[in-house]
């Protein structure tokens, strides 16, 4: 029998819902009441709207700092919204006031009379974005619109899930359908529920909807709470989707921690899904566009098959 490669590395995922929340948390106390003093943008690639200009944010102070989606909203006097997406390789970086943007990665600075807030972007792929808009209806223009899920109640949830039917993963991380889950807590929270990611949506039964919603809430704050704790009252570093701790992603070929099987995964274009076979599939493995392809007869189907 031919056996799966093991030697893949893991695909790269942006900040969720946890990441974002705790990056807002420790901004607040930084920046709220603060003016925005300089905004020093380093790459042409990085602000994307026009009207209002960049440099119309200088001299505002911030009123509040919010989350919308997966983007960090900065809130400034005159009704003037400052967007950030970090999208797969963006990073927020506290400094000391004035400190000069990084050469290679950096984005822009954010300068407050209390420090500066660094964007930087990893990789030659220049994805995280800036917008300035002008009134909650510009702000409206950028929301996917996605459920609040921390705030949803189950019977919304549940309709929310069997709008369309797709995989669980699918729409799980589907910003237009649910705010602020991705790759990473996806996984975690597929595992938690027990539920295969290659399950159809609708074809959830009433106990497993109650399940997913459960493990859903608790996920995302159990993992909100470890990384504020990490955090304590440090600026975030090393923000990643793969974390000490996590159940099956980023786990691919380590033992579940909850009945020691294999972690499982399917690799589809710059996206993943970790699962275990024995929690989640009933021993089956998920096919891999990909490997399946290639191995063809040779493609396990079961967990003893490997």
């Amino acid at each position: 029998m031919l056996r799966v490669p093991t030697a893949v590395q893991p695909v790269a995922t942006m900040p969720e819902l946890p990441d974002i929340l705790v990056y807002i948390d420790c901004l607040k106390p930084r920046v709220i009441g603060q003016p925005l003093e300089r905004l020093r943008i380093a790459s042409p690639f990085l602000v994307r709207s026009v009207d209002p200009p960049a440099a119309s944010a200088e001299g505002r102070t911030v009123q509040a700092v919010r989350r919308l989606g997966k983007r960090i909203v900065l809130g400034l006097d005159g009704n003037l919204f400052v967007v950030l997406h970090l999208m797969i390789a963006g990073r927020l970086h506290w400094k000391a006031r004035g400190v000069p943007v990084p050469g290679k990665k950096g984005l822009a600075a954010f300068d407050f009379p209390s420090g500066s807030l660094v964007l930087t972007e990893a990789g030659s792929k220049k994805r995280a974005s800036l917008h300035l808009v002008f009134g909650q209806e510009g702000l409206d223009r950028l929301d996917p619109g996605g459920l609040e899920v921390l705030q949803a109640p189950a019977a919304q949830f549940a309709e929310c899930l069997r709008r369309a039917n797709h995989t669980l993963k699918r729409a799980l991380t589907d910003p237009h359908l649910f705010s602020g889950i991705g790759n990473a807590y996806s996984d975690e929270i597929l595992h938690a529920a027990r539920l295969s990611p290659l399950q159809l949506t609708r074809n959830l039964d009433d106990e497993e909807m109650a399940r997913l919603h459960a493990s859903v809430v608790r996920v995302l704050l159990e993992w909100t709470e470890r990384i504020r704790e990490q955090a304590g009252s440090d600026f975030p570093e090393h923000v990643t989707a793969f974390r000490e701790g996590m159940a099956v992603h980023g786990r691919f070929g380590k033992a579940c921690p909850v009945c020691g099987a294999p972690v499982q995964r399917i690799v589809y274009a710059e996206n993943e899904a970790n699962y275990c076979a024995r929690c989640q599939t009933g021993d089956r493995l998920l096919a891999d566009r990909a490997l399946s392809r290639l191995l063809r007869e040779d493609w396990p189907r079961r967990l003893a098959d490997e």
